[in-house]
């Protein structure tokens, strides 16, 4: 009787002691807080029942069917912008998040205040694309994407749209413009 007792409270302070309460400013490959790359539209309001939720919802004869989806805290911060997969389906996953807040994090810290120097001592970048007005910083390794202004580049390499960028061409103060998670396989 006394060893199945033990036994029992044992096992019981295993499972008790196993559950890590998830941190919602946290970023890694499969996760943004408490999103989760299965998480479908539907399930926002229960995810962010304290938190204000904000839908543009439009028809496709000037936008695409762009359906972005903002979180805002109850205070008015701007947290998120969220784009499904697919527009006006409530059982669509997200497809990409947008990253507005300096609180989300990765576990590198790296947030929507990093600079070019901060993720690429800790991360593996994958690719660096050339746009008109800005470069994008590919990391696979977290899904993640970072806009970099043009204007934070020397001004030799902002109007040569064949450059193929390769790290040593951005200087390491350059600010994040932009910080997107995408989900989109």
């Amino acid at each position: 009787m006394y060893k199945s007792f033990l036994t029992v409270l044992c096992i019981s302070f295993l499972l008790t002691s196993c559950n890590k309460t998830q941190n919602p400013f946290e970023i890694s490959k499969q996760h943004v807080g408490l999103l989760t790359d299965s998480t479908q539209v539907k399930d926002l309001k229960t995810i962010y029942a304290n938190d204000s939720i904000v839908k543009f919802i439009s028809g496709d004869e000037f936008t695409g069917n762009i359906n972005n989806i903002e979180i805002f805290e109850k205070g008015g911060k701007k947290l998120l912008t969220l784009t499904p997969k697919q527009a006006l389906d409530s059982t669509s996953t997200i497809g990409s998040i947008r990253i507005l807040d300096e609180r989300f994090k990765t576990e590198n810290n790296i947030t929507s205040l990093s600079t070019f120097k901060d993720i690429k001592e800790n991360n593996k970048i994958s690719r660096i694309s050339n746009l008109i007005n800005s470069i994008v910083v590919g990391v696979d390794q977290i899904n993640a994407s970072f806009t970099i202004d043009k204007n934070e580049l020397p001004s030799n390499l902002r109007f040569d749209m064949n450059l193929k960028f390769e790290p040593t061409h951005i200087p390491d103060n350059a600010k994040v413009k932009y910080f997107f998670i995408n989900w989109n396989h």
